[in-house]
């Protein structure tokens, strides 16, 4: 075993972490060094409702591992080791934040699962950091349906308009930098309508960090 109880010393080894060079918005490694500050095709062509994205992890091996074991198996003794990794993969957008915030779960959804993963590695992020912890700030307004099996244009529908930001939250949120928290970024759909509600509401600026990203192939 490693120092990481979790995770043994060679499984480490196997993991596929996102380092520069990578496109600044996106977070989207190169292939190639293309210099400080490039930015990739796809967020000159459909730039994001958030300002950047950073990833600690390729979602595949021993990532995808972690996440599941988080999400599916009670394994939330992994959200601080995992935190460890996503303030390291923010990019100082962790020290420079206002506050952390989760992406949340549906009522129902959440009953159903007993706790909210995502909530579970920003509330790690915000104890390791010491940053504000808002938990109760961005909701579910409806409920939706699962992404997983969903091409991104109805992962995009699915999400439209599901977030909303509480009264008692948006003088929390006005001007601020925020840290939008979630286990795995795929298209991006789920973060990107949570990063509008939270806008809509007057944060100033919104970096997403995840733990892992679906990605194939580099730039």
């Amino acid at each position: 075993m490693g120092r990481h109880r979790a995770v043994c010393a060679p499984c480490w080894s196997t993991l596929h972490l996102i380092e520069r060079p990578y496109c600044e918005i996106l977070g989207l490694p190169f292939a190639h060094d293309h210099g400080e500050g490039t930015v990739s095709p796809a967020a000159i062509a459909n730039p994001p409702a958030f300002d950047r994205l950073r990833s600690v992890a390729v979602h595949d091996g021993i990532a995808r591992d972690l996440v599941h074991g988080l999400k599916y198996r009670d394994r939330t003794d992994l959200a601080s080791m995992m935190a460890q990794w996503m303030i390291r993969a923010s990019d100082g957008a962790v020290a420079s934040a206002d506050a952390i915030i989760p992406v949340p779960l549906h009522a129902f959804r959440l009953w159903g699962r007993k706790y909210n993963q995502a909530a579970e590695l920003a509330r790690a992020v915000a104890a390791l950091s010491g940053r504000a912890y808002l938990p109760a700030t961005l909701y579910r307004i409806r409920r939706t349906a699962k992404q997983v099996g969903l091409g991104a244009k109805a992962r995009e529908d699915n999400v439209r308009g599901a977030f909303a930001v509480a009264e008692s939250g948006k003088q929390s949120l006005m001007g601020k930098r925020i840290v939008l928290v979630d286990d795995v970024y795929t298209t991006g759909a789920t973060v990107s309508a949570a990063t509008r509600a939270l806008k809509r509401a007057g944060a100033g600026h919104v970096t997403v960090l995840t733990f892992a990203r679906a990605m194939s192939d580099l730039i």
